[in-house]
């Protein structure tokens, strides 16, 4: 079993920054990948990041290569992503996901979300 909680969403204005955080609990995170997804009113969730276990490899959507980052403490239970040059379009609510890349139906555990809004 495995808890997620993220953080560090907020208001920000276009080309700002913010660094998500989200901490998990259960004994198998540092063997777990984990995802970002988010969902913007009126639209599906969709695929942001993922990083494997060892935080070695990663993948990201076309839409936010280039401008976030995913990364990861295992010894802090946590993984991250730092959003740069934020866009309008960025605003959503971000959750993070434990589970396998791939399809969403992969990812066996999710957060509640966090809201990250982006001014123009």
């Amino acid at each position: 079993q495995v808890q997620l909680v993220e953080s560090g969403g907020g208001l920000v204005q276009a080309g700002g920054s913010l660094r998500l955080s989200c901490a998990a609990s259960g004994r198998t995170f540092s063997s777990t990948a984990m995802g970002w997804f988010r969902q913007a009113p009126g639209k599906e969730r969709e695929f942001v990041a993922h990083i494997n276990w060892s935080g070695g490899t990663t993948y990201y959507a076309d839409s936010v290569k280039g401008r976030f980052t995913i990364s990861r403490d295992n010894a802090k239970n946590t993984v991250y992503l730092q959003m740069n040059s934020l866009k309008p379009e960025d605003t959503a609510v971000y959750y993070c996901a434990a589970g396998r890349f791939g399809r969403q139906s992969n990812y066996d555990y999710w957060g509640q979300g966090t809201q990250v809004t982006v001014s123009s």
